[in-house]
C-alpha cells in the first residue's frame, strides 16, 4: 500500500488517462491504482474521469497558449491541470508546481518540457471564458444518429448533461431513507457529491445498492410478485438481480462471465439476499423448469452511459453496433422461446440509439404476430417519456435540475396467451 502524498491521486489520474489513450477503458484500469490508499484512487478515478469529460474543452483553451502539440504523456498533464484550474478550481500555486514536479518526472524528455509547462499554465490560470466554452461535443459517428433522432436542440442537452456528470444514486432493499439522500420520483435516492460508497450509513448493514435511477426502472416495469420464477439475463453487475431478489422472486441471474458473477455474489451477500448465478451463453441457456418472467437487460453501445463513462467516447467508433443489434435480436427471439404462453419480457438496454431500442420492439413484433407492449403505469415516468410503440425512453438531459440519468430503452412484452 503507498503512502499518503500529495501527487499520488495526479499520477494515478495521468495513469488512467495513458490507458485510455492505449484503449482500456478506466473500469478495466483498477489494478493501476490498486497500491494507492481508497482515499487517492477515489480521487485519482475523478480527477481522469473529469479530464475526459472536458478534454476538448482544456485543448480550446491550451491551443491559445501553446505553439506546439506536446508528446502525449506532457499533454495528458496540461489537459489534468488546465481542467484542475479552470473547472475544478484548484489553486493556481498548488496546481502549476504539481503539474511542473509531474512532468520532470517523465525522464529527459518531461525535464525539458517543464518549462514550458509552467510558463503555459502560469497562463491558463488567468484565462477567461471557460464557463462560456460549450460542452463538449460527442464523435460524429454518435452525434449524427442521435442528432437525427432526436433533433440539434436535444442533442446539445445531452451534451451539456455529459459534461455535468453523474450523482450517486442509491436502490433500497425495503422502505427507508439514507441520510443525506434525495428522494427521486421513481423511488431510487440520490447523493449530491462526492462521497465513498462504503461510508455510506446503510452500506455495510445491505441496506442498499448503487445503482443509477434509470437502471432502477426495468424491474419496476416487470413488477415481480414473490414467489415467482424470473430469469435475469445479462444480470452483471447485479444492480437488477438484487432488486428481484428483494421483491421476494426466485431469481436465477445468468451472465456469460463467471468473474462479472462473483461481484454480483458478493453483492448479494452483503445485501443479505440470496439467487442462482448462472455462468453460461445466455443464447444456450435453458431454465431448469417453467419461468414466470425474464429481464433482458442486452449488451448494447452503453452510449446511455457516457455522464458516467467519458471514455466511452474515446475508445469506440461506432463500426460494432450494427452486430450488436443482431445479437440484442437474436436474445429477444431466445427470451420469447422460453417464456410459457402469457410470459413476460422486460427488455432494456443503456442506449441512446433507436436501433437498438424502439426498432428492436417494431422488429419483435413484426416476427412474433400477438406479442403486445404493455405501456407501464410506474410512479415518477413523465408521460412524455412514453413512446408510440407504448416503451420508455430516457435521455441524460431529463431531470437536468435533479443531475439527470441514464439513457435507456426499456419496453414490456407479453407473449400472447
Amino acid at each position: 500500500m503507498a503512502k499518503p502524498g500529495k501527487d499520488l491521486a495526479r499520477q494515478g489520474a495521468l495513469r488512467l488517462l495513458q490507458g485510455v489513450r492505449e484503449g482500456q477503458s478506466l473500469s478495466d484500469q483498477s489494478g493501476v491504482l490498486k497500491r494507492l490508499l481508497p482515499a487517492d484512487q477515489a480521487r485519482a478515478g475523478r480527477l481522469a474521469a473529469e479530464t475526459l469529460r472536458h478534454m476538448d474543452r482544456a485543448d480550446e483553451v491550451l491551443q491559445v497558449y501553446v505553439n506546439r502539440k506536446p508528446a502525449p504523456q506532457v499533454l495528458d498533464v496540461l489537459r489534468l491541470a488546465t481542467v484542475e484550474l479552470l473547472e475544478l478550481g484548484g489553486a493556481a500555486h498548488g496546481v502549476v508546481d504539481a503539474a511542473v514536479e509531474l512532468t520532470r518526472a517523465q525522464g529527459k524528455k518531461g525535464a525539458a518540457a517543464a518549462g514550458m509547462v509552467n510558463a503555459v499554465l502560469r497562463k491558463v490560470s488567468q484565462h477567461q471564458g471557460w464557463a462560456d466554452i460549450t460542452p463538449q461535443e460527442l464523435p460524429d459517428w454518435l452525434r449524427d444518429s442521435i442528432s437525427d433522432a432526436y433533433g440539434e436542440e436535444t442533442t446539445l442537452a445531452i451534451e451539456a448533461a455529459h459534461q455535468a456528470g453523474a450523482p450517486l444514486d442509491l436502490t433500497l432493499k425495503a422502505a427507508g431513507d439514507v441520510p443525506g439522500a434525495e428522494p427521486l420520483p421513481t423511488g431510487s435516492l440520490r447523493i449530491t457529491g462526492p462521497v465513498q460508497v462504503s461510508a455510506l450509513p446503510g452500506f455495510a448493514q445491505g441496506d442498499w445498492w448503487v445503482q443509477d435511477a434509470a437502471a432502477a426502472i426495468p424491474v419496476r416495469m416487470l413488477d415481480p410478485q414473490s414467489g415467482e420464477k424470473i430469469a435475469d439475463l445479462c444480470a452483471a453487475p447485479g444492480g437488477k438481480t438484487l432488486q428481484l431478489a428483494a421483491a421476494g422472486a426466485q431469481v436465477t441471474a445468468v451472465d456469460i462471465s463467471a468473474a462479472r458473477l462473483r461481484r454480483v455474489a458478493e453483492n448479494l451477500e452483503r445485501c443479505q439476499l440470496s439467487a442462482e448465478l448462472v455462468a453460461a451463453d445466455v443464447l444456450e441457456w435453458q431454465p431448469d423448469g417453467r419461468l414466470d418472467a425474464i429481464l433482458l437487460d442486452a449488451p448494447c453501445s452503453a452510449t446511455g452511459t457516457i455522464r458516467r463513462h467519458p471514455d466511452l467516447p474515446y475508445l469506440r467508433d461506432g463500426s460494432g453496433i450494427s452486430a450488436l443489434v443482431d445479437l440484442q435480436a437474436r436474445m429477444i427471439d431466445h427470451a420469447i422461446a422460453l417464456l410459457p404462453p402469457g410470459g413476460r419480457l422486460v427488455y432494456a438496454v443503456c442506449s441512446l440509439l433507436p436501433d437498438e431500442g424502439e426498432a428492436q420492439i417494431a422488429a419483435a413484433q413484426a416476427r412474433y404476430p400477438g406479442l403486445t407492449v404493455e405501456t407501464p403505469d410506474l410512479p415518477g415516468i413523465d408521460p412524455d417519456w412514453i413512446t408510440p410503440e407504448g416503451g420508455i425512453r430516457l435521455r441524460p438531459d431529463y431531470w437536468a435540475e435533479r443531475g439527470g440519468m441514464d439513457g435507456f430503452f426499456i419496453a414490456r412484452l407479453r407473449k400472447p396467451a
